[in-house]
């Protein structure tokens, strides 16, 4: 079976529009995972909005270690934890492309991790091209250019699905990402995977068009490739991902479960 093929399997739906605060978006990723995992929604692939900038760290980052809560509050930035590992990353509204995929596992069925990374994120890389912008994939998990690193992506394999989401830079002030992130400093603690050093090249240095003409673009691209139908998040999802917020993603504890 091709690639190709692969993809071709299922019938895809999109989730796109709405926009929802960092907690929230948390929660709605584990939801859709579960729910793609129980066969109750279709492979689906997501397109945030976000209501609020973020620090967004992953499931196995000490907090100490990748955050200067000093910088991040005097810029407005609120921290969450999500579910899948990686690095953590800076998110501002209209300034960030982020998307999630959640697929069932025969979709990546004999690929390693880092292949698997660089399959799912292959349409993305070729749309870049098609704009312009020398993009490629640096594993294991960059989307990167010349100038550095566009995006990242994270995976997590649970609940009977593989969600894969990237974020990319639009439009954020590289040297900002520093100032917030504790990249390159001292280690406050023993724990945890830390963050990689790594020069951000945003897509607005690279391309004049509007962010949301190259996320349509995205989305066209994936259309084109692999099909898409218009979807919209249930209900029941969203009321499952606000008891998500009340009950983890927005809690304390959570956040700081590796202090």
């Amino acid at each position: 079976m091709t690639q190709l093929e692969r993809w071709k399997r299922y019938r895809w739906q999109l989730i796109a529009g709405e926009a929802f605060d960092p907690a929230m978006q948390m929660a709605l990723d584990e939801v859709l995972t579960r729910r793609v995992g129980a066969g109750e929604r279709p492979p689906t692939l997501r397109f945030w909005e976000w209501t609020a900038p973020a620090v967004v760290i992953g499931r196995f980052q000490s907090l100490r270690n990748e955050v200067d809560f000093a910088e991040a509050e005097r810029y407005g930035i609120t921290v969450v934890r999500r579910i899948t590992g990686g690095g953590a990353m800076l998110t501002e509204p209209g300034k960030v492309i982020t998307y999630s995929i959640y697929a069932p596992p025969e979709l990546v069925a004999g690929m390693s991790f880092q292949e698997s990374y660089a399959f799912l994120d292959r349409w993305v890389v070729e749309a870049l091209r098609a704009l312009g912008v020398e993009a490629w994939y640096q594993p294991i998990n960059d989307i990167a250019c010349a100038r550095g690193k566009i995006g990242g992506a994270a995976q997590a394999r649970r609940h009977g699905a593989v969600l894969h989401h990237t974020t990319m830079a639009y439009d954020i002030e590289p040297e900002k990402v520093p100032r917030v992130i504790r990249i390159g400093r001292e280690k406050l603690s023993d724990k945890g995977v830390r963050s990689a050093a790594k020069r951000v090249a945003p897509l607005r240095q690279q391309t004049d068009l509007p962010r949301e003409v190259i996320q349509e673009h995205l989305i066209r691209t994936f259309a084109e490739r692999h099909g898409l139908e218009e979807g919209m998040l249930l209900p029941e999802e969203i009321e499952e991902a606000r008891e998500l917020v009340r009950t983890k993603f927005g809690t304390w504890e959570w956040t700081a479960i590796l202090p």
